[in-house]
């Protein structure tokens, strides 16, 4: 007898936890539909209200029948008089499962542990030499050097002796190279940022006082990049300055107004 009273509540509390969700959500419904007719009497139009109540009313009458479902579930349940035997069987088997604890799960045996294979000695691959098709060059390569124009030539100071930028250091020659190139690009940009000033300049033969600061400006970060060899017997810069801005003619510069070392020939 207690076994079968204690099914039944179980089933009464599984009933309540069942239908406590369905219930709380018709409640908020029916408390919201309320909000609204309370919204609704404040306006001057009564018929707002008619769907906000319309909602309450079904929403209480939803609580309303789940409530009375419930009520006689646990009234009927708990009822002390006589069962049928079909009540009396489910009752027991409520009991039997509730009663019964889960079995503990079984942890699978262990495979046994397979011979390792015998090892095999392996024998190192041997590389062969692998032969190329292709051999460096035993000369080095040549830095070609630009050649003035006559009119570079003859205005730069001589000495004896001759200057060859091959005989320098790596280190010297890569300066040479970028020297020639950052002159260049230099006189380029002068010609393209000033190109009636540089006309001018060539007509009346006083490029380096007409584009005096611009010509100062590439000068000194030309000075300062390649300070190392501002010494050795080539001056790009002036070359360049002959080349682009006069058009070959020397003395379309004017005064030139930087010291350039000797040229070795």
């Amino acid at each position: 007898m207690v076994q079968e009273s204690s099914a039944v509540e179980q089933a009464i509390v599984r009933a309540l936890r069942d239908n406590l969700e369905r219930i709380q959500r018709t409640s908020d419904e029916l408390h919201h539909a309320v909000n609204d007719v309370v919204s609704a009497c404040s306006s001057n139009k009564p018929s707002n209200a008619l769907p906000p109540l319309l909602r309450a009313q079904t929403s209480a009458a939803a609580l309303e029948a789940s409530f009375e479902v419930l009520l006689r579930f646990i009234t009927g349940s708990l009822q002390t008089g006589s069962h049928s035997p079909l009540e009396s069987q489910i009752a027991d088997l409520v009991g039997k499962f509730s009663a019964e604890p889960p079995a503990a799960p079984q942890r699978p045996q262990p495979a046994p542990p397979e011979p390792m294979a015998s090892t095999v000695d392996v024998q190192p691959a041997v590389e062969e030499p692998v032969t190329s098709e292709f051999e460096l060059p035993t000369e080095p390569e040549t830095l070609p050097l630009m050649e003035p124009t006559a009119a570079a030539v003859a205005s730069e100071p001589e000495s004896e002796g001759e200057f060859d930028v091959n005989r320098l250091t790596s280190e010297e020659q890569e300066l040479h190279r970028r020297a020639n190139r950052v002159a260049k690009v230099s006189m380029q940009d002068i010609k393209m940022l000033r190109p009636e000033q540089v006309r001018l300049g060539r007509q009346n033969k006083d490029l380096c006082i007409r584009l005096k600061d611009d010509i100062e400006k590439a000068h000194r970060e030309y000075d300062r990049r390649f300070k190392p060899i501002m010494d050795h017997p080539v001056d790009y810069f002036y070359r360049w300055m002959v080349e682009i801005l006069a058009e070959g003619d020397a003395h379309a510069l004017g005064d030139y107004p930087y010291a350039m070392p000797a040229r070795h020939h």
